[in-house]
């Protein structure tokens, strides 16, 4: 099987790429209906974008956690990026492991510490007060991170690029 870390985009462009394409159809759907069941669509694609997101950070963590021979893989990769210097990979990395843990977990520690830096985030967080990131957006779903396609892409990509340093340091690890 080839490194996840070289699928893990291939991948999420495809899901979004078809997600996309549903909901241009929905949309166009939309121009003459205002049916409920349509805007549940939309939705429920803001939805799987989230579950995509979760879903191939989670992954990444148990590839990590086998890769590493440790329990907290997140830890350890950040433990091998600082000794490698990269700062500003381990500082996106752990904007992007509290922006998960948001989604999972919703507010909490995760959740403060993003609220403290959200004006230097590379993705929108909602901030205690706020009930929407775009008032009358009928695809808008419940969450506290705004899981848009650059959202997911970035995930993707920091995933490579996590991996990549690693392997710098850490040439045995296959990811």
């Amino acid at each position: 099987m080839h490194r996840f870390s070289e699928l893990v985009l291939r991948s999420t462009t495809f899901t979004l790429d078809s997600l996309k394409e549903v909901e241009s159809n929905i949309i166009e759907l939309l121009q003459t209906s205002g049916s409920t069941d349509l805007v549940k669509n939309l939705q429920m694609i803001q939805l799987q974008k989230a579950i995509t997101a979760i879903g191939i950070f989670s992954l990444f963590e148990s590839i990590l956690q086998d890769g590493l021979a440790c329990k907290n893989g997140f830890d350890k990769a950040k433990s091998i990026i600082k000794q490698s210097g990269n700062n500003l990979l381990n500082n996106r990395f752990e904007d992007f492991i509290c922006a998960i843990n948001v989604l999972k977990h919703g507010r909490g520690r995760s959740y403060d510490t993003l609220v403290a830096k959200s004006s230097m985030l590379p993705f929108k967080i909602k901030l205690p007060g706020s009930d929407y990131f775009d008032e009358g957006d009928v695809s808008e779903i419940s969450t506290l991170i705004e899981v848009n396609d650059d959202f997911v892409i970035d995930c993707a990509k920091l995933i490579e690029e996590v991996s990549d340093e690693i392997r710098k340091v850490r040439s045995d690890f296959f990811s």
